[in-house]
């Protein structure tokens, strides 16, 4: 959706790269998402996101539209960085006595 709201849908490896790196992400059925431990998992979209950050000049169309790229490929490799990966096993009450 990124490529027609910010205006690089021309056909181009600008277009299609973070297509198909969305379509890699959906939740459905056959997914790999839901085959893969969730360490695993925050890796490779920690990868794809240093991936996408430097498709721009990889693919060499950084001088038409880069930074829907890198914004998104920052934004995905900090989500990767500060997700947990272990469950939270205090209570509600024990978070509550302690404020």
């Amino acid at each position: 959706m990124a490529p027609y709201l910010f205006g690089f849908a021309d056909g181009g490896a600008a277009q299609w790269v973070p297509m198909a790196f969305g379509s890699l992400r959906m939740d459905y059925e056959l997914s790999l998402t839901r085959l893969i431990p969730l360490p695993a998992h925050l890796a490779i979209d920690a990868a794809g996101g240093l991936l996408l950050l430097a498709t721009p000049w990889l693919f060499g169309f950084a001088d038409q539209v880069m930074w829907p790229h890198v914004i998104v490929g920052i934004m995905e490799i900090g989500v990767a960085l500060m997700t947990r990966t272990v469950p939270d096993t205090t209570t509600m009450a024990e978070r509550q006595s302690y404020s």
